[in-house]
Order: C-alpha cells, then structure tokens, then sequence
C-alpha cells in the first residue's frame, strides 16, 4: 500500500517521540524565560509591546484582503475558462459497447432484431444524399435512427458505418447499435442539432450566458480536436471529404448539451498518406470556390474540361485549409470575438499557405489554439485586479 507523504511511517513515530518530547520540554523553560523578561520590561518596551498589539489586527485584515483576492482570481479563472473535454470516451466502456443518458452499466450495441423490437420511430429530423434520420424511442431514451435513402450508395453508408464503429471516441456521435440487412445505424440525439444551428442556438434566451467568446473559442477548439484525431486516427490519416462549402461541412457535427462537438456524418473519410503514394481526391466532380483548398480546384483552366482522371490527388491539408473559415464562424461576433481573432492570425495565415507541405498540422494549429486561450485567461483576471 503507497503511504501518505504526509503521514510519518510507524517506525519513525516512537523513535522520534523521546526527541519531540525534549524538544517540548526546551520550548516551555523558552517560554518560561520569555515570561519573565516580560515582568522586567521597561515602561518603554511595555510602550513597544501595547503599539505590536495595534498592529496586529492590521496585519490580519491585509491578510484576509490578500486571501480574498487570491480566492477572486481562481474564481474569475473557472468561471471564465471551461476546462478542455478528455479525450477517452466519457462512457468508458468497450468496444462493441455503449452508455448513453442515466444508463449505469454499459449495454452491447444492439442487433438487428433489438433493432426492429426495441426502437419505435417518431418523425424524421434531417436527410442527406445517403441518409435519412428519424428521431426514434430507445427505452425512454431519445435516439436517432438512420436509414438508407438509397441502394446505389450503399457502399458510402457502409463505410460510414465502419467509421463510425471503429472511431468510437469522445470525438464521434455514440454508435448504438446497426443492421445491415435493413441499412439502418442507430446513434446518440443530441437535440441541439448540427453545427449549421449554432447561432439560432445561442439566440435563445436560456443560453445567452453561454454565448461568449470563452465558449466560443472552446467550440473552436473541439472542432480542431476532431481534425486533428481523423488525422491521427487507429485508422491512420483520414480526410474530412464532406466538406466542400461551409454549410456543408458545419452538417457534418452535431453541438451536444454539454456545448461540445462531435463528428457525426462520417461516411466520406478516405485515406491518405504522402510518404506511401496515398492520395485522396473528395469527389468526382469540379470543385469550385474558395473554401476549398487551391490543390482541390482544377488546374488546367477553363480551356480545358474537367475530367476526374486529369485531376490531381492530394492529403489531409486540404482540411487544414479550411479551419480559418469554420473557426471564423464559431467565434461569431459576440464582444471580444474580435479580439480572439486578431491572436489567431498568424496561425490562420499559416493555414492559408498556398503549398500544402507549409500549412501546419492540427496538433500544432490545436496548440497555438491554446496558446491563445491561456494568455487570454490569465489576462481577465489580471484586469480584474487592477480595478481592485
């Protein structure tokens, strides 16, 4: 058993005794001296001793004030900055296995017939060209079910589905369960919705004391946290191919209860890795624009027609490339927004590098993200003394 660093071992108690108890013994004939040179005070050192006794309630109220403010500041600190999410799925259970709500135990992803016994459909909330989602009923619990809207891109809803069981994480939505034979996914609700409702959201009366640019910055956070886990995946560098324009890439993740984000729509994440001859194209069509990375624009001119097999391929910085935009919108125009902005630059601009090898990765990008995080922090609470 580790012992308690402030505890004395058993050994050393009664060694020690006979010596704290000499110890003791010199400390009362001290205080017993002590005493008597009191009595033999002169009236002037009595004049000394009465002036030590003002002072004193003095020197406690400069210590109470200190405490307090000592006691101010890491209050300030909590209040203003949320701490960062673990990166370990909250739920903590297996693979293969999930806890969603007040569930205690973990429960095995459910089966196909749990599946069409156990889950009553309610209404559908959202469809995409792969999926279509209903709200469902699990057991009391509020659950959204996907559905296949068509066979000829069964392949992308597979994929998905492979993702989405082998990326479980506090990054991705919670897989509850899935049937291939129906083409169905069961998964957490999160009733918020997706990123594209962020600013309806925040609008609500019941979360404008959330809606700042501390919490802000942390939404922009997490979303750099899942780019950098797909790019760092169990399933080696994956690319965020659904994410062509900014609405389109905000539908990718969902906003939870807890303010947090987390990737949901997974069904286009290729594989990519430059040293191996690994490239990735998202698409099979022109892009246009300029959210999307100039490496993803077709090279040849208008001259020339596009043709997939002329298009060149290319790695994860194309995300890279596009976190400025989404973090521009995350960070909203709420005061001080602004000024989260203006810290970020440099590392936007790194990011808007036109030779992808020069873009930074999104650990780094996360880093600098934090970077500016704590100095911001540590400067509230320096503000708020000064006014004291």
């Amino acid at each position: 058993m580790k012992e308690s660093r402030f505890c004395l071992p058993c050994e050393e108690w009664t060694g020690k005794e006979t010596k704290w108890q000499t110890t003791w013994d010199t400390a009362a004939e001290a205080q017993e001296i002590a005493e008597d040179s009191k009595m033999e005070a002169t009236s002037q050192g009595g004049k000394k001793a009465a002036h030590h006794r003002e002072v004193r309630p003095a020197v406690v109220l400069l210590l109470a004030l200190a405490l307090m403010n000592a006691l101010l500041y890491l209050c300030l600190d909590r209040f203003f900055i949320s701490p960062r999410r673990a990166a370990v799925v909250p739920s903590h259970c297996p693979f293969g296995y999930f806890r969603i709500g007040q569930m205690k135990n973990c429960s095995p992803w459910l089966t196909c017939e749990e599946l069409r016994a156990e889950v009553r459909q309610l209404k559908r909330v959202g469809e995409g060209a792969v999926k279509r989602v209903f709200l469902s009923e699990w057991k009391e619990h509020k659950v959204a079910l996907s559905r296949l809207t068509s066979l000829q891109v069964k392949d992308d809803f597979l994929h998905g589905l492979q993702m989405l069981k082998s990326l479980q994480s506090s990054y991705v939505v919670t897989l509850l369960g899935y049937c291939e034979e129906d083409n169905t996914i069961l998964t957490e609700y999160h009733p918020l919705g997706s990123l594209s409702n962020l600013e309806e959201t925040l609008n609500l009366s019941k979360y404008q004391n959330v809606n700042t640019w501390q919490r802000r910055l942390q939404l922009a956070m997490d979303y750099v946290g899942v780019i950098n886990y797909l790019h760092s995946s169990p399933l080696g560098t994956r690319v965020m191919c659904d994410s062509n324009d900014l609405p389109k890439t905000l539908s990718q993740y969902l906003l939870t209860s807890s303010f947090s984000i987390v990737a949901n729509d997974l069904d286009a994440l290729p594989l990519a890795n430059r040293s191996a001859g690994t490239l990735v194209k998202c698409g099979r069509r022109e892009l246009r624009g300029d959210f999307v990375a100039p490496e993803q624009l077709w090279p040849y001119g208008e001259d020339t027609p596009f043709h997939d097999d002329l298009m060149p391929s290319y790695d994860e910085k194309v995300d890279i490339w596009k976190i400025p935009e989404v973090s521009s919108f995350l960070l909203g125009h709420v005061e001080g927004s602004d000024m989260v902005r203006f810290h970020l630059f440099d590392i936007h601009k790194a990011c808007k590098s036109k030779n992808p090898a020069e873009r930074p990765t999104a650990q780094e990008i996360l880093d600098a993200y934090q970077k500016v995080l704590n100095s911001l922090r540590d400067a509230v609470p320096t503000q708020t003394r000064e006014m004291l």
